[in-house]
């Protein structure tokens, strides 16, 4: 009777501790955007600046990649290589300008709005004045843009057709953050310290909450063993 009364305690702890880490899953959440890229001999980096903000080089490699993403960390890469010379092969150096190479990934059906279908990932060689910011490179060659009311990028050559930055619904334990804006810094975890960056674990407050809920299994566990005793 003893075995059974404690094997009976323990299962309850268990099925306590799966009820709070699936909570944690399920009000997880990313948004649906278009995330800025440069490129470099060693792969793409998250930029720290807006499109709008960046004068890159000339020889620079931008990327844009569009995605559900909970915060820079949680962000998919552009799947194209960052490789200038191969993207502006056929575009001869011009006085009075600049070249910068755009890889632009519009990401998979998994991330696409209901109803549209991304189109194939792309990359272009953009030639434009010394002065010209990354914003204007891209629009150079993949119009029509589409800016929200607060700058933010929402879509590139006319995709995705409607929605802005929305919020959606992610099978994943991060926090969710906020897309970036065209002159504004990247998105960041909305609570400092509880974003994950592998966008599977369960978060500080969901390991509190297990934490708590085993520590009141053992007391009922060693309450009913005294009761018996």
């Amino acid at each position: 009777m003893r075995r059974a009364g404690r094997t009976t305690a323990l299962l309850v702890v268990l099925g306590a501790v799966l009820a709070v880490l699936g909570t944690g899953t399920a009000q997880a959440a990313g948004y649906r955007y278009w995330s800025f890229w440069e490129g470099s001999g060693s792969g793409w980096a998250y930029a720290t600046q807006g499109p709008s903000l960046v004068r890159p080089d000339d020889g620079s490699v931008q990327g844009f990649r569009f995605a559900v993403s909970a915060d820079s960390q949680d962000a998919a890469k552009p799947r194209r290589s960052p490789d200038f010379s191969k993207i502006c092969a056929a575009t001869p150096a011009r006085h009075g300008t600049k070249r910068v190479a755009l890889v632009i990934d519009a990401g998979t059906a998994a991330d696409a709005p209901e109803g549209e279908t991304p189109p194939p990932p792309r990359t272009a060689c953009a030639q434009i004045p010394k002065d010209a910011s990354s914003a204007e490179a891209l629009a150079s060659v993949a119009e029509p843009l589409r800016y929200g009311s607060d700058a933010l990028l929402c879509a590139i050559t006319g995709y995705p057709a409607t929605g802005c930055g929305e919020q959606v619904s992610r099978t994943t334990g991060a926090d969710s953050g906020r897309p970036a804006t065209a002159d504004a810094s990247p998105p960041t975890s909305a609570a400092a310290g509880t974003g994950g960056s592998d966008g599977g674990g369960p978060s500080a407050g969901v390991l509190v909450g297990v934490g708590a809920v085993l520590l009141l299994g053992i007391a009922a566990v060693a309450q009913a063993r005294r009761r018996r005793g």
